[in-house]
């Protein structure tokens, strides 16, 4: 089989005005706000779980909201965490822990490698940590890149990426990326992810609506790279009522996705065939390995 890279798509996809996709952002958002208990009547409160036997998850974001909730209905099961501080210890749960930072794709590497060592199989791979930094300056990670940016799409994405030796041996399994409805005002520029072009003015809702669609985007587009996604995309996207909806518009157009994924795989240090060479399995250096 050919492994040779994808040639890079130099087409832009003409973008919707900001001031146009925070309207339609915010029209979701106070719908949401209104109508998410209406709408979530019919689960069930915890949601039921079906016989997980010798399934192993990793959570990330654990400490708190629907990453601690997660967390506590998974405790049955073979169950690794990511803690943000260690202030919370190990007092919240008794689950066993590993170091994680995903402000450094350095550990971000760590990790991986860290549990492929084992040779154990992953079931279930849930991308749940994130930042919203609301109000608050431009911040860069020790990578050079903005936190939101970072945290909430790029080392996620390495951590998918790197995991997949794991991930295979554990099929039939699955990588969840938990997304924010923000994501529908969001824009991916390729050219200026960073926001320091000076082409768009810095603040935190448009730098963390976009990470949330860049990794809309990119999850269509790793899933299944050479797919048709005419009406729908390879991978659900699954609303607040737990039913399969529609993402963000830009998330369904294939030559956007498959550009932000080209990025991507740029910015994490990984070449344009790594997905194609670890499913083969064939090892892939990162840029961000350890010395």
């Amino acid at each position: 089989m050919d492994s040779s890279p994808r040639s890079s798509i130099t087409g832009k996809v003409k973008r919707t005005p900001w001031w146009m996709k925070s309207l339609t952002g915010w029209s979701y958002v106070i719908f949401e706000m209104l109508f998410q208990k209406m709408q979530a009547r019919h689960l069930k409160n915890p949601l039921p779980l079906p016989p997980l036997h010798d399934v192993t998850c990793i959570v990330t974001g654990s400490t708190s909201g629907i990453g601690l909730e997660t967390a506590r209905q998974l405790l049955s099961l073979d169950l690794i965490m990511k803690w943000q501080d260690e202030r919370h210890g190990t007092s919240l749960l008794s689950v066993e822990v590993m170091e994680l930072n995903l402000l450094s794709l350095a550990s971000v590497v760590r990790f991986a490698r860290a549990w492929n060592l084992r040779s154990k199989p992953l079931q279930v791979l849930i991308n749940n940590a994130g930042i919203f930094s609301m109000g608050e300056p431009q911040k860069f990670s020790e990578d050079g890149y903005e936190t939101h940016l970072q945290v909430n799409f790029l080392a996620p994405a390495l951590l998918s990426v790197l995991l997949l030796p794991s991930i295979i041996k554990g099929s039939p399994s699955r990588i969840i990326n938990v997304n924010s409805i923000i994501h529908y005002m969001g824009f991916v520029d390729t050219d200026d992810m960073n926001f320091t072009s000076g082409k768009e003015k810095f603040n935190s809702t448009k730098a963390y609506s976009s990470s949330k669609l860049a990794q809309s985007c990119s999850t269509v587009s790793a899933e299944t790279p050479a797919a048709p996604a005419d009406e729908w995309p390879t991978c659900a996207y699954i609303s607040h009522d737990c039913r399969p909806t529609r993402a963000a518009i830009e998330a369904h157009n294939t030559r956007a996705a498959n550009e932000v994924w080209e990025k991507t795989l740029d910015m994490i240090g990984l070449p344009l065939d790594a997905v194609e060479k670890m499913i083969q399995g064939e090892e892939v250096m990162c840029k961000y390995r350890d010395s």
